[in-house]
């Protein structure tokens, strides 16, 4: 879980709803300054939301890149029903209609953080020519697997059985952040659709490792996690990116949410690769 250090909204950011031909989505989005040198699409992760990429949008803009993060379908505030296709499939068409909606280019660089990389993966398997670039943060090559730490087993069967709130505080338990923090957190983990959230819990639990797949589409890939990230094992991590004949950039004031953590330092770091390709 991300979590934002701030809910402010820099200058230059939007906020707006985006129908696209599949769904209706809330948005982030920010456009270039200066010399226009493409378009991102960040695709945030479990439990998250686009609030987990506002303070690296401007930066972003800066470099003179249009950029988009937007929720998932059911997460946040992007309407999802029971009845609705939460297949990795279906969320990573979801993701290419909001770049169809709003990007300007054919080809953009594509980001997924933690299980949104598993999203983005996807969406390069099946559309490699719309991916300029594929960006994994804090991300892995298939299923996270349960753990003591995040039982997501427990969690996944206690969807729809229990409040979203009561289990969020359990997850929350003896954790001080200040309030507003605290109460945006509740309320977001709270509106997701228990269908979405159930559905990506479970992807973490059984998704398939694709990473070859991705490879052979020949899109450049940049992989990177924060320090002391606790999601996916390191060496995990490491391995997938060396068989994405890349090596792992690691940021050192960042855990598992370096956009938020510490959005200089990720934007400086990942700089260079946007603007090689």
């Amino acid at each position: 879980m991300s979590v934002p250090k701030t809910l402010e909204i820099p200058e230059g950011v939007e906020v707006l709803r985006a129908e696209t031909s599949r769904a209706e989505h809330a948005v982030h989005r920010a456009r270039a300054a200066g010399q226009r040198r493409g378009s991102i699409l960040l695709v945030p992760g479990w439990t998250g939301s686009k609030e987990d990429f506002t303070p690296v949008l401007p930066l972003l803009a800066e470099l003179g890149f249009d950029v988009v993060t937007f929720d998932q379908r059911g997460q946040y505030e992007s309407p999802g029903d029971a009845l609705d296709d939460y297949s990795l499939d279906a969320l990573a068409a979801d993701a290419l209609a909001v770049a169809d909606e709003l990007l300007e280019d054919e080809r953009f660089h594509l980001l997924g953080h933690s299980f949104g990389g598993l999203v983005a993966q996807t969406l390069t398997i099946a559309h490699p020519e719309r991916v300029r670039t594929l960006t994994l943060l804090c991300s892995g090559p298939g299923a996270l697997g349960d753990s003591p730490t995040r039982p997501l087993k427990r969690i996944a069967a206690a969807i729809g059985k229990v409040p979203l709130l009561d289990i969020h505080q359990l997850r929350e338990q003896g954790i001080k952040r200040p309030a507003q923090i605290t109460a945006f957190l509740g309320k977001r983990f709270s509106a997701n659709a228990p269908a979405s959230l159930k559905a990506m819990t479970q992807h973490l639990l059984d998704a398939p490792d694709r990473v070859d797949e991705v490879a052979a589409t020949g899109v450049p890939v940049w992989v990177a996690r924060g320090e002391t990230d606790d999601a996916w094992p390191h060496d995990a991590q490491a391995e997938m990116a060396e068989r994405l004949g890349t090596r792992i950039v690691i940021l050192p004031s960042a855990a598992h949410s370096p956009a938020v953590e510490a959005p200089d330092e990720f934007v400086d770091d990942w700089r260079d690769f946007l603007l090689s390709h």
